[in-house]
């Protein structure tokens, strides 16, 4: 009988947040009234926000959005007055307090300082790194957040894995050399042209065993 397999955790595991682990699509569909009207806007604010590359104001994205889609003038306002009532997906807690036993944890967001420190609390661990688009001066897919945030945890993309809640992401995370598991929490459809994850699953579960033979053996 062969041996098991030895453990080979990465050093690092970076989080997207707003969708890998966090249930913003509820709070923006909220706001707009309906499911339909609120993934129409939150549409429209990922293609402004995918596509300007240097950061602009995410809440003038925001808002940008929300005009192009038909949402009252006081959507964005309202979208900000929720942020602290962002809701954590089932089973992130647990998953991420398991992870970070045995690695360091960073989140990489689009999202201004202010906001983003405020939804990664509401994750409720504490996180070596949050790197927002604001502070890289650039939104993903762009490499620049991924690799200062690398940078802050001072180790190699070779020796981190990315967690990503949009598909969009994985244009990035192959730019960088980060090994993607796209938790796929709604059913998004993958981007046109965007490469394919190494994992994609609609839950975390699968994630700590992804993990623990991250690098293989010898």
């Amino acid at each position: 009988m062969s041996p098991p397999a030895a453990s080979a955790w990465p050093k690092a595991v970076l989080f997207d947040l707003l969708s890998a682990l966090l249930d913003s699509w509820t709070v923006w569909n909220t706001v707009a009234g309906s499911e339909q009207r609120g993934r129409a806007w939150r549409a429209d604010y990922l293609r402004l926000t995918y596509g300007c590359g240097a950061y602009v104001a995410y809440e003038d994205l925001v808002r940008q959005a929300a005009h192009n889609t038909g949402q009252p003038d006081t959507a964005c306002a309202a979208l900000t007055e929720e942020w602290a009532r962002l809701p954590v997906w089932s089973g992130v807690h647990e998953t991420l307090t398991q992870v970070q036993r045995h690695c360091k944890v960073a989140v990489v967001t689009n999202c201004s300082r202010r906001l983003g420190q405020i939804a990664a609390d509401r994750v409720g661990i504490p996180w070596d790194v949050v790197v927002t688009s604001e502070e890289a001066g650039f939104y993903k897919p762009d490499p620049r957040p991924y690799l200062l945030a690398l940078e802050k945890l001072g180790v190699q993309a070779s020796e981190a894995a990315f967690v990503a809640g949009s598909g969009y992401d994985m244009f990035g995370t192959s730019r960088v050399g980060l090994r993607t598991y796209w938790h796929n929490r709604i059913g998004l459809s993958l981007p046109n042209g965007a490469p394919p994850p190494e994992i994609e699953s609609s839950t975390l579960d699968g994630l700590p065993g992804w993990l623990e033979h991250f690098h293989p053996p010898g």
